[in-house]
């Protein structure tokens, strides 16, 4: 049965027609990070990024070169539309991805996650055998199918990311439409739709309708009598969110990957007529099978368990941000912050009132306003800094944050020095004050 369900040989006119969408909103994504300036303001402007701890040496190019390293990332994207020594081009925009998302945390989004995962299925699937250059170069590539684990997993995944956005959003400011309400508010101002987002009625069906979008989008689109209208409802969804947030090529990646949910006989029919139809549904156990199922299964796994692990953390996650990232909470929560850093020399007592401007974006400071993580990690660089200097330094923070328009209230504890104390990704830190939120 398992071997049916996932080695069983499937048309494969949706990866490939995926291929092509996927290669050119990658393409997009690259040369668009250019043209619209995130480069500069995320990766050139900054003396330094906020990377993933335990990732502090990874940081952008040196002067302008960032620019060439997203063009490289764009070429690499086309070759991928193109099926264009596919291989090399995914591996290597997967490694280019990755370098961007580990080393800043400025613009951190789920979306950029999930397209690092994307990124990763891809560099496994036979994308490049069908209507691919790699093809007309070397005819031997040719193939008419593909084994249905590539469809398999996308869903999989799909339905993973859908379903623990859909819990996130289940949390009394949600509910009650007091985010939602916060959100809109910023977009009063955009013309024709600005004052018909700041309606109550409408904030209601937006946020109990991505409730269920998200928890029923999957099911939907799998079950044969709902999927058209599911696709309808999605494609209406994503185009309201592209509009509306303006979050880059993800809605339309998410439309995407709807052509693994439909027959592969009606994709075939829709964007491959003249392709032969793959029927014979030939079972193919290749002898790699227990190392894919290995790698499968524990891949599954750690995906299932992330999103879980802040239930097994102190406090609220809204407050404390540990274990949010990596967990598919997506657009919550509004939070900003006022933190004030001050330096002491252990030897001479000595006090130094840090100015963030002199060493901070606009874009990073308020990130180091209002998130713990960041807020150590520059607690951590000032150390440094200062010890470069011959002085052995601790660092205390005065911050205050306020959730979703509540009014600001202490984050972290004052008395403690935070050049000394270590990160720790798996429990609270005490550090970190308490919500005392009910």
């Amino acid at each position: 049965m398992l071997n049916r369900w996932l080695f069983k040989h499937i048309d494969n006119s949706s990866l490939i027609i995926f291929r092509v969408f996927f290669g050119l909103l990658i393409t997009l994504e690259s040369f668009g990070a250019i043209l619209t300036g995130w480069v500069r303001q995320t990766l050139i402007e900054p003396q330094f990024t906020f990377s993933f701890i335990g990732l502090g040496w990874l940081q952008p190019l040196p002067g302008n070169w960032m620019y060439f390293y997203f063009a490289v990332m764009g070429i690499f994207g086309i070759g991928v539309m193109l099926g264009y020594k596919y291989r090399t081009s995914i591996i290597g925009f997967t490694i280019l991805w990755a370098g961007v998302y580990f080393m800043q945390k400025s613009s951190y989004n789920n979306h950029y996650y999930l397209l690092v995962l994307l990124n990763l299925f891809m560099c496994i699937m036979p994308a490049n055998r069908y209507f691919s250059v790699d093809v007309k170069q070397n005819p031997s590539l040719l193939k008419q199918s593909m084994p249905q684990w590539c469809s398999v997993i996308i869903i999989a995944q799909m339905a993973i990311v859908y379903t623990y956005a859909a819990i996130a959003k289940i949390y009394p400011d949600w509910l009650d439409t007091t985010f939602m309400e916060i959100l809109m508010r910023g977009k009063k101002s955009y013309y024709l739709i600005g004052e018909f987002l700041q309606q109550k009625g409408l904030h209601y069906v937006l946020a109990y309708g991505g409730i269920l979008f998200d928890l029923l989008i999957v099911p939907l689109l799998l079950w044969r009598r709902t999927r058209k209208w599911a696709f309808i409802t999605a494609i209406f969804f994503h185009l309201f969110n592209s509009i509306v947030f303006q979050i880059g090529i993800f809605p339309y990646m998410s439309i995407a990957l709807c052509v693994f949910f439909f027959p592969v006989k009606t994709i075939q029919k829709l964007f491959f007529k003249s392709k032969p139809f793959y029927e014979e549904g030939e079972l193919v156990v290749p002898s790699y099978k227990p190392i894919l199922l290995t790698v499968f299964g524990l891949y599954f796994i750690i995906q299932l368990a992330l999103p879980l692990r802040h239930w097994f953390i102190k406090d609220d996650v809204l407050w404390t941000e540990e274990a949010h990232r990596l967990s598919w909470r997506m657009m919550l929560r509004a939070k900003h912050g006022i933190a004030h850093f001050t330096v002491v020399d252990k030897e001479t007592n000595k006090r130094t009132i840090i100015k963030l401007d002199d060493y901070l974006t606009k874009k990073q400071k308020g990130i180091v306003s209002s998130k713990p993580d960041i807020i150590w990690q520059f607690a951590q660089r000032l150390k440094q800094q200062f010890a470069a200097e011959g002085k052995d330094v601790a660092v205390y923070v005065d911050c205050r944050i306020s959730v979703n328009g509540r009014p600001l209230k202490q984050l972290i504890d004052p008395k403690f020095d935070l050049a000394s104390v270590k990160w720790n990704a798996f429990k609270h830190s005490d550090w970190i004050l308490p919500s005392n939120d009910d």
